[in-house]
C-alpha cells in the first residue's frame, strides 16, 4: 500500500500535515505525537524579525469551531534557525516553513535567508495585511498576490506554496494569479473573517474586533474551493480547513488536494493527526485503495 504523495517534487510519506499556527515547530506536540509519523511538520509563520502579536484576550471558542486573532506573533527569523530547524532535523519527516511579511521586502528576507537552510518547502502566508497597502491582505487582490508571487519566488531556493485566503469574490482568481507568477504548490484555505460579541460585558470577544475562525464549521467551504481551485490550475495542494478525522481528510483528496493539514483539531486532540493517518490506512484497505494518489480528484 503506498501513501506517499508529491508536492513540487517533495516526496511526503503520507498526505498529512498540520496547519501552521496550531502546532509550533513541533516542540509542544512532541511528547504525544511521534513527528516522525507526519509527511510535513509545517511550522508557525517566522518573519524577518519578532512580532509581538495582537492584544488579548486574542482566542474566543464559537459554534463547532473556534477564532482566533493571534497576530502571528513570532520569535523571528534568527530564533527559528537556531532553535527549531535543528529540533525539527533530528524527526524523520520533511520540513514546511510558513513565512508572514508585512512588506514585499520582509518576505524576500526570510526566503533569501532559509535559502541555506535544511527545509524542504516554503509556505508564503499571504494573510499578512500589507503595510505599504492600507493593510489589505497580499493574498486579496491578484495583481498584489502575483507581485508577492513573483518577487519570492525570484529568491527561493525551495518550492513556494502560495497559502490562499478564502475572503475572496473568486478563489480561483487568485489561484490563477499564483499559479502564473510561479508558485509550486497551493495551500488553502486560511481562516474566515468572523465575529463575536460578548453580550455580558457588551463588548467584542476577541480585542482585534474581528478575528479567524477555523473548525469543523469551515469544512465545508473549504472542501468546494479546493474542487474549484483543483479544477482551474494544474498546482499540487494541501488543502485544509475543519480536519478532525480520516474521513475530513480523505473529502479534500477527493475533491482535488494531494496532502491535508490538521489545524484545529490539535488543540481538543493532540493525537488528531496520527489517528487521521491510520484512519485513511484503513480505509485504503477496506477498499483496496493500493496507492493513496489514486483518490487525487476522483470525484469530478
Amino acid at each position: 500500500m503506498n501513501t506517499k504523495v508529491s508536492i513540487a517534487g517533495v516526496e511526503l510519506k503520507n498526505p498529512i500535515t498540520v496547519a501552521s499556527g496550531t502546532f509550533g515547530s513541533g516542540m509542544e506536540y512532541d511528547e504525544f505525537v511521534d513527528l516522525s509519523l507526519l509527511g510535513a511538520v509545517t511550522t508557525k509563520g517566522v518573519a524577518n524579525v519578532p512580532w509581538a502579536g495582537n492584544p488579548t484576550p486574542r482566542i474566543a471558542e464559537t459554534y463547532g469551531g473556534m477564532m482566533n486573532a493571534i497576530g502571528l506573533q513570532n520569535p523571528g527569523i534568527d530564533t527559528f534557525c537556531e532553535r527549531d530547524i535543528p529540533f525539527l532535523k533530528t524527526k524523520d519527516t520533511k520540513i514546511i516553513v510558513n513565512v508572514c511579511g508585512k512588506s514585499e521586502s520582509d518576505y524576500v528576507e526570510v526566503v533569501e535567508r532559509l535559502g541555506d537552510e535544511p527545509v524542504d518547502l516554503l509556505e508564503i502566508n499571504v494573510s499578512c495585511p500589507n503595510v505599504k497597502e492600507g493593510g489589505i491582505a497580499f493574498g486579496q487582490n491578484p495583481k498584489a498576490l502575483y507581485d508577492i508571487t513573483k518577487a519570492v519566488k525570484a529568491k527561493a531556493k525551495q518550492p513556494i506554496i502560495m497559502k490562499l485566503s478564502p475572503n475572496v469574490t473568486d478563489i480561483t482568481e487568485m489561484a490563477k494569479a499564483a499559479e502564473d507568477a510561479g508558485s509550486d504548490a497551493l495551500s488553502l484555505i486560511n481562516t474566515l473573517t468572523g465575529m463575536k460579541i460578548d453580550i455580558k460585558r457588551r463588548a467584542f470577544a476577541v480585542a482585534n474586533k474581528t478575528a479567524g475562525v477555523s473548525g469543523p464549521a469551515i469544512k465545508p467551504i473549504a472542501v468546494r474551493m479546493v474542487y474549484q481551485v483543483a479544477n482551474a490550475v494544474k498546482l499540487p495542494i494541501i488543502g485544509m480547513g475543519g480536519v478532525a478525522c480520516a474521513e475530513d481528510a480523505l473529502e479534500f483528496i477527493m475533491a482535488g488536494a494531494t496532502a491535508v493539514a490538521v489545524g484545529t483539531a490539535n488543540f481538543h486532540n493532540p493525537y488528531a493527526t496520527v489517528e487521521i493517518i491510520k484512519g485513511i490506512e484503513e480505509y485504503m484497505t477496506a477498499n483496496g485503495v493500493n496507492d493513496i494518489n489514486e483518490l487525487i480528484g476522483c470525484v469530478k
